[in-house]
């Protein structure tokens, strides 16, 4: 097994140009087989793709396929897919193998659980590994890290708090003024003393008065001062332990004072600087786990945020909607707000709450109770395209290559052509309803709405293909593959698959959450819900869903997007927060 290490590693090095030391290359000199041994005998068994053992090559190709595969199995999903390429043709082929990524697949989602929940032809089995892969990298300990960090906030207030009728931290005690501003350590040493010399002279005076006449069993005065000097003694102990802590915290602190983004990040962190009881830490505050950051946008926005998108693909850009009636651009690279959209001579957006976004490319699209949807153009500075009236308040959107569906508190489901001087291009209606959710591809147009029905268009064949009828009424849908997940008011989740023509639900699943699901994002291997229960939750999309961490806020979540791993949430404030990689 070391052999085989030695291997992927000097390989893995050839990639990036390295050179092996020295004392390295004479280690392996006489037990490794030669490279270009192992990189002849690939290439001369391209055609296989389980290349047989060779005789004259003792390395790692001359090992059975089933053992290699095995082998393989153990290095991360990212080294499997952009590295052993690299190294020769053989193991390029394992990337190949579909048995290997569906029994990685399993093991990452466990043996309980089935995966995919759609159907497994043609599913890429590779990016959803690599995908579950970064997801339990980056979310699997969070949960765990700000439980950590609360409780370690827990204790440091527990020993600042100071005890009934006694001189509080930074306050006055006989005309003396506390040493340190907000912790006192000096000050608490001295009340600590005072407390355990008060409670042995009570003890005292209790055995006194209740063995009277046994005065042999009281405590004297000689050990009475030896008890208290040894309790001091242990006293300054933790004392000096106290303040060497306090003084890593302020070294951290001060280590922090010039990074603007991260003192907005502590100060604005929801839930996680809860204490339970109103207040307020401003000296420490939970910080993401070490792969993930969090920032949180400046309040930008005078009125509840109803929307947030992603866009540009690399996640560096978002757009904001809310109940200012303005659509804002934001840089996430810098945090910065970049551009308020507006028509000329308009003093905001719209002319009404803005409930919804999309976007294609350069064209963004926003939706409003002012019963319009208004593009903008991107590449453009978020300048003014065009203005379309509907009949009825928009309340969800699709960005299409070719067309802009929208659907509307009057149960309809209109198509556009945004290129057109008449965009409207038709309106169907297959609901009782205000449409609540839709989502589309360049075949079909799923919806769903207040009537508790969902419905699938053909656009194809210009006509309905299929409407299914529920007990509760779905919010939030995401469609990806053949696989459609939906978020309904009851908080729970449902799932459909669409092949060949074909709609059917497969399954509901209750992830927790207790309230109306707002937002809904699922690919081949990642899901994340958000709901008013104030809470946002991401899953591996298995069935049932794996719950890897949930997030708190105060307030309910309106909505999220997710693009190349960064998370952006709009919760029920005039606040957009931001996770996302660490660099």
């Amino acid at each position: 097994m070391s052999e085989v290490g030695d291997n992927l590693q000097e390989g893995e090095a050839g990639v990036r140009g390295e050179q092996p030391f020295p004392d390295q290359v004479r280690s392996t000199e006489a037990t490794r087989p030669d490279l270009h041994g192992l990189l002849t005998t690939s290439h001369s068994s391209s055609a296989d793709i389980s290349p047989s053992p060779s005789a004259e090559s003792g390395g790692l190709l001359s090992l059975p396929w089933e053992i290699l595969i095995h082998i393989v199995s153990y290095l991360p999903v990212h080294f499997v897919v952009n590295v052993l390429p690299k190294v020769c043709h053989a193991l390029s082929n394992v990337g190949q193998d579909r048995t290997a990524w569906q029994l990685r697949a399993q093991r990452l989602v466990g043996s309980r659980a089935a995966f995919p929940v759609g159907p497994r032809e043609d599913f890429d089995w590779p990016g959803a590994c690599l995908e579950m892969e970064q997801l339990i990298t980056c979310w699997s300990g969070e949960v765990e890290h700000v439980a950590r960090q609360n409780q370690e906030d827990e204790e440091r207030r527990e020993q600042a708090i100071p005890q009934d009728g006694e001189p509080g931290v930074g306050g006055q005690d006989d005309g003396g003024e506390g040493e340190v501003e907000g912790v006192g350590v000096g000050v608490g040493v001295g009340v600590a003393v005072q407390e355990v010399a008060y409670g042995a002279d009570e003890a005292m005076e209790v055995a006194m008065e209740g063995e009277e006449g046994e005065m042999q069993h009281v405590l004297g005065g000689d050990q009475v001062a030896r008890l208290r000097e040894e309790l001091e003694d242990r006293l300054e102990g933790d004392a000096a332990a106290l303040m060497e802590e306090e003084m890593d915290h302020r070294r951290v602190f001060n280590a922090n004072e010039g990074r603007d983004a991260l003192l907005n990040h502590q100060e604005d962190l929801p839930d996680h600087r809860n204490l339970g009881n109103g207040q307020h830490v401003e000296a420490r505050s939970p910080s993401p786990p070490p792969a993930l950051e969090c920032i949180t946008l400046p309040s930008g926005h005078i009125a509840h945020v109803n929307s947030v998108l992603l866009l540009g693909g690399e996640g560096k850009v978002c757009a904001t909607a809310s109940r200012d009636w303005n659509v804002k651009l934001w840089d996430l690279e810098l945090g910065s707000l970049l551009h308020t959209m507006g028509r000329q001579g308009d003093f905001s957006s719209h002319r009404g709450w803005v409930w919804c976004l999309a976007s294609q490319g350069p064209l963004l699209a926003s939706g409003g109770f002012d019963s319009t949807v208004r593009l903008w153009d991107l590449q453009a500075g978020g300048a003014d395209r065009a203005l379309i009236r509907t009949r009825a308040a928009v309340l969800c959107l699709s960005c299409q290559p070719d067309m802009l569906l929208a659907g509307t508190f009057d149960k309809q489901v209109s198509m556009y052509d945004t290129r057109a001087a008449a965009p409207l291009v038709k309106s169907i209606r297959m609901h009782s309803n205000a449409v609540m959710c839709l989502c589309a591809d360049d075949k079909y147009i799923i919806s769903g709405s207040k009537d508790c029905t969902v419905a699938v268009y053909d656009r194809r064949a210009g006509k309905g293909l299929k409407r299914l009828r529920l007990s509760s009424y779905l919010l939030s849908m995401s469609y990806s593959g053949c696989e459609v997940w939906a978020g309904d008011n009851g908080g729970m989740l449902h799932s459909f698959t669409m092949q060949a023509g074909t709609f059917k639900a497969v399954s509901q699943f209750d992830v927790g959450h207790t309230a109306l699901i707002t937002g809904i994002h699922r690919s081949s291997g990642s899901l994340y819900t958000c709901s008013s229960d104030c809470t946002v939750k991401v899953h591996i999309p298995c069935a049932p869903p794996r719950t890897l961490s949930t997030l708190h806020y105060q307030a309910g979540v309106h909505g999220l997007s997710v693009e190349a791993g960064v998370l952006a949430v709009a919760s029920g404030d005039v606040r957009v927060q931001i996770w996302r990689p660490r660099k």
